[in-house]
């Protein structure tokens, strides 16, 4: 199994493999995935999340990466939504960017709530839910790339949010093409940087 990475979507193999940072909450559903997220941990432990149908209901902790069953990667999470019975805007959004995004031969994928939705089918999308997309780019691509992402915002049915993963740390693309710094989420919480591919 390879190492889960943020937005990644984990399935633990029991309902007590979670630990919740405090009390577990009334709304947690032992059947539904897990969110990693960015933070430091020790060997053999994953920071996760566990979210609710509502917004207001996430909970941060952890589960051991071997009591992990199973992994779903936003990438793998596309290749769901061309078969996804739904008529929400986000959904019908994604389906519409699909071919742009995949000719851009980036690794990208839902994350958010249309993600977690396709993951599990759990009511969690609304007709007013933004679309949220992850883009993997580990080394700085070229401007027109860059261009072409932010492009694919205009004229869609939904909100459209790009986060883009540097494997350091993450960013709002839309911030990024303002120009100025950018706030880069890494695992030691979040820095403010000129330049997100070197943030040294």
């Amino acid at each position: 199994m390879n190492a889960p990475r943020p937005h990644d979507l984990l399935f633990a193999r029991d309902a007590g493999a979670f630990t919740c940072a405090g009390a577990r909450p009334d709304w947690f559903d032992a059947g539904a995935p897990l969110v990693v997220r960015r933070q430091a941990t020790p060997p053999g432990i994953v920071a996760v999340g566990a979210r609710g149908l509502h917004r207001n209901e996430r909970c941060p902790g952890h589960v051991a990466l071997d009591a992990v069953a199973s992994i779903l990667t936003p990438r793998m999470l596309a290749h769901r939504a061309h078969a996804a019975d739904a008529d929400f805007p986000c959904i019908a959004a994604l389906r519409a960017l699909a071919p742009r995004l995949d000719a851009l031969d980036v690794d990208w994928g839902p994350a958010g709530g249309a993600g977690y939705w396709l993951a599990c089918g759990l009511p969690v999308l609304r007709a007013t839910s933004d679309l949220d997309l992850l883009v993997r780019l580990p080394r700085r691509p070229a401007a027109a790339t860059l261009a072409a992402l932010a492009g694919l915002r205009d004229g869609q049915p939904c909100r459209i949010d790009i986060q883009v993963d540097t494997g350091a740390g993450g960013f709002a693309l839309a911030e990024y093409v303002r120009g100025g710094g950018v706030l880069l989420k890494t695992d030691a919480g979040p820095r403010l940087v000129a330049d997100p591919w070197e943030p040294a």
